[in-house]
């Protein structure tokens, strides 16, 4: 129990120059209940003020407004109380994150 206890805490304090956790998920796909789809990664690549990403035209669907959601909590394909806000996402993780930047 102590290893794992170790671990935790050492993912903790290593957390804040690490990237943070990210889901990509489509913003046009919000549920009141479940928070946001989690889609292909391949819908975040890219600038998100383009549309129509690469590949999926010939998919005859429409493509995920798709970007990337910090932090978040996942069950299943959604994810919910995260942010899109990757410097907030990084302020609020791990121990000694706050109010430091590491440029």
């Amino acid at each position: 129990m102590i290893l794992g206890g170790m671990g935790a805490l050492a993912a903790a304090l290593t957390s804040c120059g690490s990237e943070p956790d990210k889901r990509c998920v489509d913003r046009n796909s919000y549920d009141a209940v479940n928070g946001y789809r989690v889609v292909d990664s391949s819908a975040c690549k890219g600038s998100s003020s383009t549309t129509g990403g690469k590949g999926m035209k010939n998919r005859g669907t429409k493509s995920a407004d798709g970007q990337w959601y910090y932090d978040s909590d996942v069950s299943g394909r959604w994810a919910d109380y995260g942010t899109f806000d990757k410097s907030e996402a990084a302020d609020r993780g791990g121990f000694g994150c706050s109010g430091s930047s590491g440029g």
